[in-house]
């Protein structure tokens, strides 16, 4: 049986051939890598995801099928996929089902038989971009013309429409540890973190506003993780600068990372490529201990303003780059981290960061 053919057009002009995979279709979204070789449907199901399309570098995706367990939200985030090899076929006895399937039924348009190797150093050298795919649309022109339309990442506010939009409730009710979650896109085993360590979490809607936050009478708040752009997310900053007039402990992750910035008046940015895998090391400068850590994010926080704010301390920096990855205010117990602790997929290097979160709130 012969494949069927699929286009994928970079904004730039770049055209690539290969076959499809997943829903017949076409879809637009920015295009990214990750380095990962595992946990691909953890990744696919990642709220920071959205309105994105990934390369997953590894040369075999699927081979190990998929599982309902093995998911970090209720849906596939991705806006598309582009493989060297998706596989159909797998050999994990535990799963429930293959790749191909699992794409179709979340309407999710994929490319395969790319060499993704080139196509990544091609995104590391021009930088994140806009791109289409299609399956069912061989004018290049067409594609070109609908790609023109996508609007830019930068200055998306994405994070209101992964959000919940009802409050819900995790862990045991009779804690006395009670954190109150601000959602914006937050991975499920980051809430079970909190949980294992015996949080009652309340799990809030991105605008939800501060006296909602405090009614619940918190020991400590979470800032999650979400896609898109944080700088327009200007409902979120103002609750944030609300819940630090508390001084009651707060962490933050990736996008609460660059919100928690942002309330300290330090400045956001587009990074050029990102970063995205499971395998980036970066550097505690407080213990000075070293961790390989999970990564997804297209934004930072400014270097230069970080460092020269006078209430805020790098506490991480990463080995690659030099980017900052996570602050510590001086004043309070507020702290954050760019990258992902949660770990899934991924090493448990930085666990130990929820730990630390438990204490403030214990001792608080």
């Amino acid at each position: 049986m012969t494949a069927q053919p699929a286009i994928l057009v970079l904004a730039d002009g770049h055209v690539f051939h290969g076959q499809a995979f997943g829903k017949i279709g076409t879809t637009t979204g920015e295009i990214c890598f990750n380095t990962g070789m595992t946990g691909y449907q953890e990744v696919f199901t990642d709220p920071s995801y959205t309105g994105q399309i990934i390369i997953m570098n590894n040369v075999h995706v699927g081979n190990y099928g998929v599982k309902a367990t093995d998911v970090e939200s209720k849906s596939v985030k991705i806006h598309g996929l582009i493989g060297r090899n998706l596989e159909e076929k797998y050999s994990r006895a535990q799963a429930d089902g293959n790749l191909n399937d699992y794409l179709i039924e979340n309407n999710i348009v994929s490319i395969e038989g790319l060499d993704t190797r080139a196509l990544v150093i091609h995104v590391r050298q021009a930088g994140a971009m806009n791109c289409i795919i299609s399956s069912e649309i061989m004018d290049v022109d067409v594609l070109k013309a609908q790609l023109a339309k996508v609007p830019s990442m930068d200055g998306l506010d994405l994070a209101s429409s992964v959000s919940t939009k009802e409050v819900y409730e995790l862990g045991d009710a009779n804690s006395p540890i009670k954190v109150a979650v601000l959602d914006f896109g937050v991975k499920e085993h980051i809430l079970q973190c909190l949980v294992e360590r015996g949080a009652h979490v309340r799990v809030h809607p991105a605008k939800t506003n501060f006296e909602t936050l405090k009614a619940f009478n918190p020991s400590g708040y979470f800032l999650s993780n979400g896609p898109g752009d944080p700088a327009p997310l200007h409902y979120a900053i103002a609750t944030i600068k609300e819940i630090l007039k508390e001084k009651k402990p707060l962490f933050g992750i990736c996008l609460g990372h660059q919100l928690l910035a942002l309330a300290n008046d330090i400045p956001t940015f587009k990074m050029h490529h990102g970063h995205r895998g499971l395998n980036h090391p970066v550097k505690n400068v407080l213990s000075g201990r070293s961790e390989i850590t999970t990564q997804n994010h297209g934004f930072g926080v400014d270097p230069d303003a970080v460092r020269n704010h006078p209430n805020v301390v790098i506490s991480h920096v990463n080995l690659n780059d030099d980017s900052i990855e996570g602050i510590k205010l001086k004043d309070r117990p507020a702290f954050s981290v760019q990258y992902h602790p949660e770990a899934t997929p991924g090493p448990h290097d930085s666990r130990y960061l929820f730990d630390d979160f438990v204490t403030l709130m214990k001792s608080n």
